[in-house]
């Protein structure tokens, strides 16, 4: 086959009908037919020829030409593609190394094979840049509601018609009960688009979070404006929804507006998710009293917070129980993905006797430590003394406080307490030093006797080890597995040591060890910290 001028025109109308058909720019289908052209000009000239083909985008009419780059004497690799100075000035006055020599040259004839391949390339060429052109169609699209036809379901995965392609709604993304025939209309949610070998993937959900936030988003022309906030939403999909909104506008009801008149906003979205029950609830910047409407309609009677750990404990009257755990732990569950808290939850009764048992501890800590009868040490706790330490070093003033102890009772409590402390300090400090811990960490500033005995027992005994530690590992902290947070012992968490305390001393410590620069050190403080918390969080995961 020849590109003689009775088919030059073809190639354009060709190149025409292939991209309206595909919907994507007519000069990408001429480029690829440009490069099989030249693929197939090299397959009869020569394959380390530089055969390049221009078709000329009016008439149809395709160049064929040959590139010649002028190099170095010594650089020669490709006699047929390159050329010296002195090789050039046979053709070019005066030739500078980088310049190009270009010669026509007669157009081929396509074979069977040639043409075989040269349709190929096209068709690669084609698909390609209608996979580009779909990415970039869909790339920002990510984290809107999309309506599509379903085509056919695969493996409990349904395939999904969206007009400019397919996209996949996995098994786990489809809302239980649910069931799709072919060409059946569905609402989903883009959750992801990604750029893959096979060509652009775009992952669909009916389940994810997001999906129920851009539905009310649909029905609340005032979370479009942005009068109301959605602040955060937990989904059990199928079954039950919590969502948290705010209102900017203080004469608007942020629950009422998602609501809407006669329940008719909050009833579409209903439907939209097959009958999901859905709690709107006022969100509040105060952690304990937005948990206390996250767990409605259960009523708290008290609240704990425990920010660094991320926990909270929250108490209930007994017949409350079951109504604020809810059915299989549901209500409790989704309260606890809305506020991003873990939540322990006690009746009365359990609280009550808990306090119990660590006033009879913290009683029978003092009786058995200071040599006190039963009374003072109940006195004690009663007044809030938790420790020796808070004892042995409080002011005077606080202990004279205490009905029935004056100055002389106080100073021999303290003392007690400090002889007691010196006594365990001590005895830690042997046992550190017995088991090899050395002076560079001993002399390192922040970490007690009993700090120093806690790591040498898990066998860090040098600065170096010490600064090798991520500060959770002598903090503690919580780490994801399988959607459960798991709690991760710390070295030091007995001591009442922070993850901020933590961090601090882990880079003393590399500052100190020249590992890292002090300025490095004072601009990003938590940096490394939070990388090694990521990677431990991976680890732990797999």
């Amino acid at each position: 086959m020849a590109i003689t001028s009775a088919n030059q025109l073809e190639l354009l109308q060709t190149a025409d009908a292939v991209a309206r058909e595909k919907m994507i720019d007519p000069s990408l289908v001429i480029e690829a037919m440009e490069e099989s052209l030249a693929r197939a000009a090299k397959s009869r000239y020569g394959a380390e020829m530089d055969i390049r083909v221009s078709i000329d985008r009016k008439t149809g009419r395709a160049t064929f030409t040959r590139v010649r780059t002028v190099v170095e004497d010594d650089a020669v690799e490709n006699m047929q593609a390159e050329l010296t100075v002195k090789e050039a000035r046979v053709y070019k006055e005066d030739p500078q190394v980088g310049d190009m020599l270009i010669d026509e040259v007669p157009p081929v004839e396509m074979g069977r094979i040639a043409a075989q391949s040269a349709k190929q390339v096209i068709l690669q060429k084609v698909r390609e840049a209608e996979r580009d052109r779909q990415y970039e169609e869909f790339k920002d699209r990510a984290g809107t509601i999309i309506n599509g036809l379903v085509k056919r379901e695969e493996y409990g995965n349904v395939i999904v018609d969206i007009g400019a392609g397919e996209a996949v709604l996995r098994r786990n993304e489809k809302i239980g009960r649910e069931s799709y025939r072919p060409n059946d209309r569905i609402r989903v949610f883009i959750k992801d688009v990604r750029r893959e070998p096979r060509g652009p993937q775009i992952f669909l959900s009916r389940t994810a979070p997001e999906f129920m936030a851009e539905l009310f988003k649909m029905e609340v022309p005032e979370i479009y404006d942005g009068i109301i906030e959605i602040k955060a939403v937990a989904r059990d999909p199928g079954s039950r929804a919590k969502i948290a909104v705010i209102s900017y506008d203080g004469s608007i009801d942020p629950v009422g507006a998602c609501v809407g008149m006669r329940g008719s906003r909050v009833q579409a979205v209903v439907n939209e998710l097959q009958g999901e029950k859905i709690d709107i609830i006022p969100w509040n910047e105060d952690a304990p009293t937005f948990l206390v409407n996250a767990l409605q309609p259960a009523e708290v009677s008290k609240v704990v917070l425990d920010e660094e750990a991320e926990r909270i404990e929250v108490v209930v009257p007994d017949e409350q129980l079951s109504l604020a755990i809810g059915r299989r732990g549901q209500n409790v569950r989704l309260a606890s993905q809305l506020t991003g808290l873990d939540i322990d939850i006690l009746t009365e009764a359990e609280e009550s006797e808990r306090r119990q048992k660590e006033f009879a501890q913290r009683t029978q800590l003092f009786m058995d430590t200071l040599d006190l009868d039963e009374f003072f040490a109940q006195l004690l706790v009663a007044e809030g003394f938790t420790s020796l330490e808070e004892v042995a070093y409080v002011e005077q003033d606080e202990l004279l406080s205490i009905d029935g102890v004056d100055e002389s009772t106080a100073d021999e409590l303290q003392a007690r307490a400090r002889d007691f402390l010196e006594a365990q300090n001590k005895k830690a400090m042997e046992r550190a030093t017995e088991l090899g811990i050395e002076d560079s960490l001993v002399n390192f500033e922040g970490l007690t006797p009993q700090m120093l005995e806690a790591l040498a027992e898990d066998g860090v005994k040098n600065l170096e080890e010490f600064a090798t530690c991520a500060d959770w590992e002598l903090a503690g902290g919580w780490t994801t597995i399988d959607g459960q947070r798991v709690k991760d012992d710390g070295l030091l968490e007995k001591f009442d040591v922070s993850l901020e305390e933590a961090r601090d001393m882990v880079m003393t410590a590399r500052v100190m060890l020249g590992w890292i620069d002090p300025e490095d050190a004072a601009a990003d403080p938590d940096a490394e910290g939070a990388d090694e918390e990521a990677q431990a969080d991976e680890e732990a995961e797999v």
